[in-house]
């Protein structure tokens, strides 16, 4: 059996622990990620959000070395069988689902400090999502300001204004103070629209006329 491209350009992928069992995450693959894991043995996924092909670990090093690939009955979803090294989640938690609804509180503790792994940009960014998505009556700044976008939109804009201001007449100090405001309410925004800031550092790439690998490179330097 064979996966249809032409009908399913994106399938659903799981991946499940090969010895446990367990459930740790669930992505999404296009038929180039699906190849780059057959043939690596790792596996690669494509980020809706990203809108490109990512390998599970590339920032982390917290890879998913393939055992085996199921399909399902309608060769629509598959089932990576994986050894999961390190943890499979970004919040440093074992597994992607460790929210119970039934219990109403997270249940699985994070392994792993991820803060440093990934950035404080991209740390917050998904901050930001988690707010977005959290219970209403879970009350912060964040998520006030993106159930309000003309708020929103006022405070980007008056952040923005206060950087200009910054670097006219004031310290270096006030500079970054600013700056760091105005990052903050960006990030909202993008989180507003569901746009990762990876897609940003990609734009940033192709104006300078280097591929997303290159730079990955050169921040390792």
């Amino acid at each position: 059996m064979q996966l249809d491209w032409q009908k399913n350009p994106l399938i659903p992928a799981i991946a499940q622990d090969a010895e446990t069992n367990e459930v740790l995450m669930l992505a999404y693959m296009d038929e180039e990620a699906y190849n780059l894991t057959l043939e690596s043995g790792f596996a690669h996924y494509f980020s809706r959000s990203k809108q490109r092909i990512w390998k599970k670990g590339e920032s982390s090093g917290h890879t998913q070395e393939i055992r085996d690939i199921l399909l399902d009955c309608d060769a629509d979803t598959v089932i990576l069988k994986i050894k999961q090294n390190g943890v499979a989640c970004h919040t440093g938690r074992k597994s992607c689902f460790f929210t119970s609804v039934v219990q109403d509180k997270i249940i699985l503790d994070k392994e792993v400090d991820t803060d440093a792994i990934y950035g404080v940009v991209d740390t917050l960014y998904h901050t930001i999502l988690e707010r977005k998505n959290a219970d209403e009556s879970q009350k912060s700044w964040t998520k006030k300001l993106l159930n309000d976008k003309v708020l929103m939109l006022s405070k980007i804009r008056e952040e923005a204004d206060e950087v200009c201001v910054a670097i006219d007449e004031e310290s270096d100090e006030q500079v970054i103070y600013e700056s760091a405001d105005l990052l903050y309410h960006t990030l909202v925004g993008l989180g507003y629209r569901e746009i990762s800031p990876d897609r940003v550092k990609q734009e940033l790439a192709r104006r300078f006329g280097m591929s997303g690998i290159k730079e990955k490179e050169s921040r390792k330097k």
